[in-house]
């Protein structure tokens, strides 16, 4: 069995998980184009009815709790993440995968979430948790096109922390697919159109 051109970065920071979701595009483009796409994706740019709806939704708590409008969005890559939100990237194999992630209780109707450097990432052990890898992952697919994967996996700190996950990924599930195959849209998008919209 051909071994892969260059380990996933996934790897180190979710070797095992419990829950985990992998969806994948065939992208129209060589895998330099591609990858930049990867960089230049705005998260906040995602169209469509169905991940408007999904990220409403995951917002509805926090702004029922304090009575706000829905924030005024900018634009955010994933190397944005670092800066301002909840989410830390924890590596990048440049061309190949970029991971990110975050640790939190996300099955609280307002998410609490622990602020985590990247190296601090996998040694985090506190009880009552979630570790959510994200990856987003390129490779050659014949001579002029390339596969991209977005993968996420999700590591629990105890089983009473297994136990309440196991109760939102049910529900959650299918609105992660919407958000993940959208990024996975975007990004053919760009990279087939030179980021043209």
């Amino acid at each position: 069995m051909a071994s892969l051109p260059f380990p996933l970065l996934a790897d180190q920071f979710a070797p095992r998980c419990e829950f985990g979701r992998t969806d994948h595009v065939v992208v129209d483009a060589d895998p330099a184009s591609t990858y930049q796409a990867v960089h230049d994706l705005d998260l906040t740019d995602l169209h469509g009815f169905l991940v408007t709806a999904a990220v409403h939704l995951r917002e509805l708590p926090e702004r029922w709790r304090s009575r706000q409008t829905p924030r005024q969005r900018t634009r955010l890559t994933i190397e944005d993440l670092d800066a301002g939100t909840d989410w830390a990237v924890l590596g990048e194999s440049p061309g190949h995968e970029i991971v990110f992630g975050a640790i939190g209780k996300v099955w609280q109707p307002v998410a609490k979430w622990v602020p985590v450097e990247a190296r601090d990432f996998m040694d985090f052990n506190e009880p009552g948790y979630a570790k959510v890898v994200c990856s987003i992952s390129t490779l050659p697919y014949g001579q002029r096109r390339t596969l991209v994967t977005a993968e996420m996996r999700v590591v629990l700190t105890d089983p009473r922390a297994w136990l309440s996950f196991r109760r939102y990924w049910r529900i959650s599930t299918p609105f992660i697919g919407v958000i993940s195959r959208a990024i996975l849209r975007t990004v053919k998008h760009s990279a087939e159109t030179g980021g043209l919209r």
